[in-house]
């Protein structure tokens, strides 16, 4: 099975409960995982040649949470190209803002920009229509974990 690191972006804990749930069902699917707070480059770099979930919420006008904001930008400053990383990403962010899942979207375009093989579709969760985003990201993690080898 594969080795997965979760890294989270949270202000309010709805992205920590979503890892939380992401993290106990690739566990029974039988995928290594280890679940990051506040994940620092170098956790980042062990699974460089394996598997990354990140799970982030958007602040402000689409900027990411102070708990995943320096591994963001030392991947954009210090890393660069990562084309043996695989990777997908779960957004959180509300429609009622302009810069919708802004975090997540940033994310995404970074590791994209660094040649990272995305896995699956990028799933975004509007607190709009979601008021429990845990639930509503549940189908997609064990379908992602699936596509895991």
């Amino acid at each position: 099975m594969a080795q997965v690191g979760i890294f989270v972006g949270t202000i309010y804990g709805n992205s920590l409960l979503v890892a939380e749930e992401a993290e106990n069902i690739l566990k029974e699917q039988g995928h290594e995982v280890k679940l990051f707070e506040e994940g620092t480059l170098e956790a980042w770099q062990l699974y460089r040649q394996h598997y990354v979930l990140v799970v982030t919420s958007t602040t402000g006008q689409g900027d990411l949470p102070d708990s995943i904001a320096p591994l963001f930008h030392a991947l954009r400053d210090r890393v660069g190209y990562q084309p043996d990383l695989h990777y997908g990403l779960i957004a959180l962010g509300d429609s009622s803002y302009d810069h919708f899942c802004g975090a997540g979207r940033a994310f995404d375009a970074l590791l994209q920009e660094q040649g990272a093989t995305r896995v699956g579709a990028v799933l975004e969760i509007d607190a709009q229509e979601q008021p429990e985003p845990e639930v509503a990201s549940c189908p997609w993690v064990e379908q992602w974990g699936l596509l895991l080898k």
